[in-house]
């Protein structure tokens, strides 16, 4: 239960409390692009499972991989593109979040 909100509390309520707290003029556009970044689960497709609850897509998934981990933080670098590079380190964050969770689940 605890891993189900870390994981979702940061894909969802995280880009909305960034959205609305830091950018106010933009909110709703902002906190759009935010949540948005849920759409690089896409590369969940190609995994067989699609869902596996204890595999951590840190480095598994393309789109989890170190190599687009670095290029999110290129893009948060860059101006233009700091919110989309924000937007995609927020949801790294969730999922590695998960993958610590899963390392000291006591099942």
């Amino acid at each position: 239960m605890l891993r189900f909100f870390v994981h979702y509390g940061i894909h969802f309520l995280v880009p909305i409390a960034i959205g609305f707290l830091f950018f106010k003029e933009h909110r709703l556009r902002v906190t759009l692009i935010l949540l948005a970044a849920i759409l690089i689960d896409v590369d969940h497709l190609l995994a067989n499972p699609v869902f596996d609850s204890e595999r951590c897509s840190i480095n598994f998934h393309p789109l989890h991989s170190y190599w687009a981990i670095a290029i999110y933080f290129g893009l948060f670098i860059v101006k233009k593109t700091r919110i989309i590079g924000l937007a995609l380190l927020i949801h790294i964050l969730a999922d590695w979040a998960d993958c610590l969770l899963i390392t000291f689940d006591p099942k």
